[in-house]
């Protein structure tokens, strides 16, 4: 029974390690076995935009590194609907989780909407504190010249 728990932890573990686009793949060295890993991840509620993450991966460890960074773009047109739909609360919404270990470390990814200057912030951060901090980066694409952009600078309800 333990065996099949533990398999069945193992398939879920590689799948969540799946999705989203890997654009490249650099290696750190000869004699090292960690690579520079960079996807493309979209915004799934605004596919105007593409996010870039960049991480370290260690394929012969435990545990990856939790340095990461962030870099996301306007790919696309946004407009005020898909504005509209999205969370304006303070704290925002995840739009993208990966394990990065099997030691319950992940990479998330957080759209907040920062209303006053019509922009959307990009937080990647991991869920495991190393060395007294929880590593995070930040993006930002603001919305001037899209279909969202109100030109009073009333933000969208």
């Amino acid at each position: 029974m333990s065996g099949k728990v533990i398999a069945a932890g193992f398939i879920l573990f590689c799948l969540t390690a799946c999705g989203g686009d890997d654009v490249a793949k650099v290696s750190l060295g000869l004699f090292t076995t960690k690579d520079v890993i960079i996807d493309a991840r979209h915004d799934p509620k605004l596919p105007g935009v593409t996010c870039h993450i960049s991480r370290i991966e260690a394929n012969l460890s435990l545990a990856d590194p939790s340095d990461m960074s962030i870099s996301c773009r306007q790919t696309g047109p946004i407009s005020a609907q898909e504005i509209a739909a999205i969370d304006k609360s303070k704290n925002g919404e995840v739009i993208f989780k990966q394990s990065l270990s099997i030691l319950f470390k992940s990479l998330k990814v957080r759209r907040i909407y920062d209303a006053e200057n019509q922009t959307l912030l990009y937080l990647s951060y991991s869920t495991k504190e190393t060395q007294g901090s929880h590593k995070h980066a930040l993006s930002t694409v603001p919305l001037y010249n899209t279909g969202a952009w109100q030109a009073s600078g009333v933000p969208v309800q």
